[in-house]
């Protein structure tokens, strides 16, 4: 019998399992080309690669499945929802960022304190331009 799942690089004690999926090449390269795993970009322009992605994506399904859905004022709806979205969204970032670093490490790497800061400030205002820019397609 033909078995494609199997423990990762044959150790059953790793916690992983290795299928065609999780161990081919095209999904290392798409999951290498997220702005989180690329090595070339400062924190600042992670966040604000990710939060246009999803600033972008949060105005339409509050248009569209709001309560307001119906009315002249469901793009209004939709962007302010969006937009307070985001500001939990960046709270809840920056909450996270404060517990789980430290302040012993001084580089802006992705994973300090520091970094993660700005990377909490490139994704709210991302997020808002993606919002922004949303809104302003569906409006006009």
């Amino acid at each position: 019998m033909l078995t494609f799942i199997k423990a990762y690089k044959k150790d059953p004690f790793v916690g992983h399992l290795s299928t065609p999926i999780t161990t081919s090449y095209a999904t290392r390269a798409i999951l290498k080309n997220l702005p989180a795993y690329r090595s070339n970009l400062s924190s600042f322009m992670r966040g604000l690669e990710i939060g246009m992605a999803h600033g972008y994506f949060f105005v339409g399904p509050f248009t569209l499945l709001g309560p307001l859905r119906n009315s002249e004022l469901a793009n209004y709806s939709g962007f302010f929802s969006a937009i307070g979205l985001i500001c939990i969204l960046g709270l809840a970032l920056a909450l996270y960022g404060y517990v789980s670093f430290d302040d012993s490490e001084k580089n802006d790497n992705f994973l300090t304190k520091k970094g993660w800061n700005t990377f909490v400030e490139g994704f709210m205002l991302g997020a808002s331009g993606g919002a922004i820019f949303a809104f302003l397609l569906l409006s006009y």
